[in-house]
């Protein structure tokens, strides 16, 4: 398997940085994952646009153009034998003696790799997923796609002790988003989501979910969604690159909306389907 590291495509066992490297001191860094279908990916710009705010929100240059980064990822993607793909990549700090202050004139560290995309298999789709919740106690910077992930890697691992997908998550009594997915419901009808402020990860996948709702002429708002309208929900979607988009059946070990994903989220699962379409057409 072929990685980029730095300005060079190698092979993943001899893929090495400095255990000085401000990404694993620190977690001083930030990634993008760009799903591909038929080696074609998916929203690019979208991912892009979300790795330059995520480097701005760190004061930390981008290493790359638009153009660059472009030329980079396809040329990773055909390296690969497969054709959907996730494709992982990743800027840090860079290498330096440790030290809390920005370090200066030190090139950031570039790695790039990937994986086969592992999407939801069909029974996952039909029949639903379970979910638990649980307090958002994360920092405030929640729209900055960081390493620094070990609040997420904690909620996470609580779903996992459940035997549960996801963790969605509450801060001060409103739904904020779940420990790797963006949250959505439906109340009425009416799509409803929390807004991008810096308590969520501005979703690509949120977006598309949006922009398939207007395109389809669903109604939806973006706006603060209390715990009480959560849990009370018609229907409740998590949401990201590699989830697509997954209907919540079971809450809290207790069946949710019906124990089955509802028509809101079956007509939103297939313009998600449609979109992949025409990507590869």
């Amino acid at each position: 398997m072929k990685v980029y590291l730095n300005g060079a495509f190698v092979p993943l066992e001899d893929a090495k940085i400095s255990v000085l490297d401000r990404g694993f001191i620190y977690g001083d860094g930030v990634y993008e994952l760009v799903p591909v279908y038929a080696r074609e990916p998916f929203r690019l710009p979208h991912h892009l646009a979300r790795l330059q705010r995520s480097l701005d929100g760190i004061r930390l240059q981008n290493p790359h153009s638009d153009a660059q980064w472009t030329a980079l990822i396809r040329e990773l993607i055909e390296a690969q034998p497969f054709a959907d793909q996730g494709v992982y990549l990743q800027v840090t700090r860079g290498v330096a003696k440790r030290d809390h202050a920005f370090p200066v004139g030190v090139p950031p560290t570039v790695f790039m790799m990937s994986n086969p995309l592992a999407t939801p298999p069909a029974d996952q789709v039909a029949r639903g997923v379970a979910v638990v919740t649980a307090e958002d106690n994360r920092w405030r910077r929640c729209d900055l796609k960081t390493t620094s992930l070990l609040g997420n890697v904690l909620m996470r691992q609580l779903a996992a002790d459940a035997g549960a997908v996801e963790t969605v998550m509450f801060r001060d009594g409103y739904l904020t988003e779940a420990s790797s997915s963006n949250v959505l419901v439906v109340i009425d009808g009416l799509i409803v989501a929390p807004p991008k402020d810096n308590l969520i990860l501005p979703g690509i996948t949120y977006d598309a979910a949006i922009d398939f709702a207007r395109e389809g002429g669903v109604p939806f708002e973006i706006r603060p969604v209390t715990r009480e309208e959560a849990l009370g929900a018609d229907e409740m979607w998590l949401s990201s690159s590699t989830k697509e988009v997954l209907a919540v059946t079971n809450v809290d070990g207790q069946p949710f909306a019906g124990g089955k994903p509802g028509p809101v989220f079956r007509r939103a699962w297939k313009a998600f389907q449609e979109a992949k379409g025409a990507v590869t057409a």
